[in-house]
């Protein structure tokens, strides 16, 4: 969203093919084929399959989008029919494929959940339809005040619509852990005080990618050089003083973290249940209501919490896009703009299914029936995310030093 993954190395060969497209990119991001009005739009979409690439490492999302499928088929005739996914990445690699092949219709994925560096490679390497979101009815619900118009600083331009925002946060019991750290600073002492207490998941997994950053903005002496493009070999000294401090930190935070660092949970929902099991005294998650939403699914004791450290949360937002060559691009757009309704957007931050933050304004969902909650969100100060090239960096470096 996030999905909210990074995209991980290419291979060398699908790397040099992505360079030789890259010249394409302005040609695919016209808005062709599709209606000029909406109701031509849902005329087209009827009967339409829209296969859509999704992290699947959640059963609630999973379940909330078999939801979103039975709405899609009684109300449109559109199956949503979800292609779950570990990374991205993969389906950006696909993509690449289908584009050098010179597969510019009938390709095999209609819609995309993406964010950060797929985003920016999906864009960058012309495998997006588009500017899309003005085309939708329910655009006009979105809060507009949101970061929606740049992902990972990467402008957005219409070529992706929001579906709900990421910060990077933290559970803990109050029970067992009284005084929760507000920084990097005081984590590190917390598990120098409570060994084998503390761990975050392991990158490139999407949550332990974020936790790296978010030390790092911390840590480092040159936050400034963060938000701007990296570009290796010819910027690595740059790179080597920027992030020295994270290593550093990390060397120490290993010597007494959970199995010494030589071990690390697969994910958040790890580090929930580690939490809830009392082997960690903190699980990590890009979702705010994410405590809430485990208390009600019985995965964490009711006393449980959920804060941001004091300079504020990595914020983000998860966005849904369509590749250029998406056999049901109609399809596509009504499936979007269904999970923008304030109905599928309320359903989607209930804590008792997801909970994932809502992007729509307030007023929106004053017209919905009594059995749905309305949907609130108070988000942390923001802290914005680095420029997506020094992603694959840190990740890199990360498996170098750590990756065992």
């Amino acid at each position: 969203m996030t999905p909210f993954s990074t995209l991980k190395k290419l291979t060398l060969t699908v790397a040099l093919l992505a360079s030789s497209i890259t010249a394409q990119a302005d040609e695919t991001h016209k808005n062709v084929d599709i209606a000029p009005t909406w109701q031509q739009t849902l005329t087209q979409a009827k009967g339409e399959t829209v296969y859509f690439n999704a992290w699947g490492g959640s059963q609630e999302i999973n379940d909330y989008l078999l939801w979103a499928n039975t709405q899609l088929q009684q109300r449109y005739g559109v199956t949503l029919k979800q292609v779950k996914v570990t990374d991205i990445a993969e389906t950006t690699q696909r993509l690449l494929a289908e584009k050098t092949a010179g597969k510019n219709s009938g390709g095999s994925v209609d819609m995309v959940w993406i964010n950060g560096e797929n985003f920016r490679s999906m864009k960058h390497n012309g495998l997006l339809y588009g500017p899309f979101t003005h085309q939708l009815p329910n655009w006009k619900y979105v809060d507009k005040s949101l970061p929606i118009d740049k992902d990972f600083s990467e402008p957005t331009q219409g070529l992706e619509a929001p579906w709900g925002v990421g910060q990077l946060v933290f559970i803990y019991d109050p029970e067992t852990l009284k005084n929760p750290p507000k920084s990097f600073k005081a984590l590190l002492a917390l598990a120098q005080q409570h060994p084998g207490k503390i761990s975050y998941p392991k990158p490139p997994e999407f949550h332990g990618t974020g936790f790296l950053k978010a030390a790092l903005l911390e840590l480092t002496t040159d936050k400034k050089a963060l938000y701007q493009p990296l570009q290796l070999p010819k910027d690595q000294a740059l790179f080597d003083r920027v992030t020295a401090p994270l290593w550093h930190y990390l060397d120490q935070l290993h010597k007494v973290a959970w199995h010494q660092g030589k071990q690390f949970p697969a994910g958040t929902a790890e580090t929930v249940q580690l939490l809830d099991d009392q082997q960690l005294l903190l699980a990590i998650t890009f979702n705010p209501n994410a405590a809430a939403a485990a208390i009600a699914n019985g995965n964490l004791t009711d006393k449980a919490k959920t804060y941001a450290f004091s300079a504020g949360a990595l914020t983000n937002i998860h966005f849904l896009a369509i590749p250029w060559n998406a056999n049901a691009k109609a399809g596509a757009l009504v499936a979007i703009n269904f999970l923008l309704s304030p109905e599928a957007q309320a359903r989607k931050a209930d804590t008792s299914l997801w909970g994932d933050p809502t992007i729509l304004i307030p007023q929106a969902f004053k017209q919905l029936p009594a059995s749905y909650k309305k949907p609130s969100f108070t988000p942390y100060p923001a802290i914005a995310e680095p420029n997506p090239t020094w992603l694959a960096a840190i990740e890199q470096q990360w498996q170098l030093r750590y990756g065992n």
